[in-house]
């Protein structure tokens, strides 16, 4: 009897531990290099390199993000995420708003292409 009871609270307890380690599918994208999903700026860590995709915002805001840089194809790498968004671009530091970094479509670079 006692050994049945501890069977069944040991499978409660790894299928607990299981549901609070599995990664969203962000983090499984850079894991494994082969698979590119897009997905907003606001969803990376900080220290990510990524590539831009696409710039989903209004037209006016679309031209101002790329006189600074934050073009299509471009590579940034996200350096903080405070309150503002700080993200090396062109090899200067610029801070956005969450809102804007939403605006911002990014996929994972592979860890190979990062120098």
């Amino acid at each position: 009897m006692a050994r049945y009871v501890w069977s069944k609270l040991a499978v409660r307890v790894n299928v607990k531990l299981l549901r609070m380690n599995r990664p969203n599918v962000y983090e499984s994208a850079l894991r494994d290099e082969s698979r590119c999903e897009l997905c907003p700026l606001t969803r990376v860590k900080a220290g990510v390199a990524v590539r831009i995709k696409q710039l989903s915002a209004p037209p006016e805001v679309t031209h101002r993000l790329r006189e600074m840089g934050f073009c299509e194809e471009q590579k940034i790498k996200l350096l903080s995420r405070q309150s503002d968004l700080i993200c090396q671009v062109c090899n200067a530091r610029l801070g956005i708003s969450a809102r804007l970094a939403e605006k911002i479509l990014v996929e994972p670079l592979s860890r190979k292409k990062v120098a």
